[in-house]
């Protein structure tokens, strides 16, 4: 299992690539001031970050009292991604309504735009990470 610094190094450096890739391009696709987007981003990074590490940590604990590892499939590795942004959107939506003052469709469909986009940016970037710094318990494993 992850320790806390891995962890938290996970966390950080994903919203940090999020947000560096996502601000501008929601600035663009949605017509608005990329200040407005990059408040929206960065409130909804802090955000992500905290619940990052509680999925993560909850996934991790699940995943390892069912199965006995840590380790992900294809399959788990997209029930992970599409968990950790549906939760995400429910946390956010009020938010992006009221800051952007758009009403609840408008904000649903843009938190949806911005999960299709972090579902993919996710998968990749977990995958990656997994690779980078593996675990001493996966070695043995088949990849």
């Amino acid at each position: 299992m992850r320790t806390t610094p891995d962890r938290i190094r996970h966390a950080i450096s994903f919203e940090i690539i999020g947000l560096i890739t996502s601000t501008p391009l929601g600035a663009l696709v949605f017509d608005k001031p990329i200040l407005d987007i990059g408040v929206v981003a960065l409130v909804g990074a802090s955000v992500a970050t905290v619940w990052n590490y509680l999925f993560n940590l909850g996934f991790d604990h699940a995943l390892a009292r069912r199965t006995g590892s840590t380790q992900k499939t294809i399959g788990l590795r997209v029930l992970h991604a599409i968990g950790f942004e549906a939760g995400l959107l429910a946390l956010l939506l009020p938010f992006v309504a009221w800051y952007l003052d758009v009403s609840l469709w408008q904000a649903l469909t843009m938190d949806i735009a911005f999960a299709l986009y972090y579902v993919v940016y996710a998968f990749i970037f977990n995958w990656a990470y997994d690779r980078l710094f593996p675990l001493p318990e996966w070695q043995a494993a088949p990849h």
